[in-house]
């Protein structure tokens, strides 16, 4: 496992009621990591150099380059001036079917919505998760989500990143990873759900951000039947999640919150484990 330092000292200058003084705070790191596949870049992303292993699985899964972790070799993290490459090695067959994809390509990729060439790429539609059997309870979704709030290093120091979380009903969170993007603080924790051998199936994605289109995508290519936010939703969120059968909660306050889609699976009782 590579590390690299998250965080930097700034000064700074601040008024406070009126007083003004010098003081220093931690901000957080962002540097270009590129995903190198095969010895050629595939995209290069603006990111927290941290938990780079699950970033480099959690991308490969959710734009569609491998269908599980075993369709990975190995990974490398490289030093490189001032960024850092992530080289992947896929297994053959997946790595013949990148190398298909790549000749089909326009151009170079970017952040966000990676390797793509057409506006139907971008609006690709998603696995169906409507027969995940997951519930919660009221009370779980205000466990989720105070869970993830104490559950975040980084933004304790900084308060400047975006957390994702992976809830288990009856076992709380079992993962939560962080960036200074919300795309890539998912990415990372669905490299490290299917890096524990788990399936999105078994619990709830929880995130600090606003749930846009791409969130559903990731969350949904996961396998997970629930995305619970404390910001809102975009309404091309909540058209792709109808669609794909899956639960948003949104607006969680204390103990109070919103469910935008599938509201079945949110009940006032106990809550049922996924069958």
């Amino acid at each position: 496992m590579s590390t690299f330092r998250t965080t930097a000292s700034a000064s700074e200058t601040v008024r406070r009621n009126g007083v003004v003084r010098s003081a220093s705070r931690l901000v957080p790191e962002e540097v270009p990591i590129a995903f190198s596949y095969g010895g050629s870049t595939h995209a290069v992303m603006m990111a927290t150099p941290a938990d780079l292993e699950d970033f480099a699985l959690g991308f490969s899964l959710t734009e569609g380059i491998i269908g599980s972790a075993a369709e990975v070799a190995g990974i490398e993290v490289v030093a490189e001036g001032p960024g850092i490459d992530v080289q992947i090695t896929l297994a053959d067959d997946a790595a013949d079917a990148l190398r298909t994809r790549r000749r089909h390509m326009a151009g170079p990729v970017g952040c966000g919505l990676c390797g793509i060439e057409s506006i139907e790429q971008a609006m690709r539609p998603v696995p169906d998760v409507g027969g995940v059997t997951l519930n919660l309870d009221n009370r779980q979704i205000v466990e989720a989500i105070a869970l993830l709030n104490g559950a975040q290093p980084l933004h304790r120091e900084t308060h400047a990143v975006h957390g994702a979380g992976f809830y288990i009903p009856g076992r709380g969170l079992l993962a939560v990873r962080e960036d200074v993007g919300r795309h890539n603080a998912l990415d990372k924790l669905c490299g490290a759900v299917i890096a524990a051998g788990h399936t999105g199936a078994e619990g709830a994605v929880v995130v600090t951000s606003r749930l846009s289109v791409e969130m559903v995508q990731k969350a949904a290519i996961l396998g997970s039947a629930v995305l619970i936010a404390i910001s809102a939703p975009t309404a091309l969120a909540l058209r792709t999640a109808e669609e794909a059968g899956m639960t948003l909660v949104a607006l969680v306050r204390g103990e109070d919150f919103e469910i935008f889609t599938h509201s079945t699976r949110i009940f006032s009782g106990v809550s049922a484990d996924v069958a």
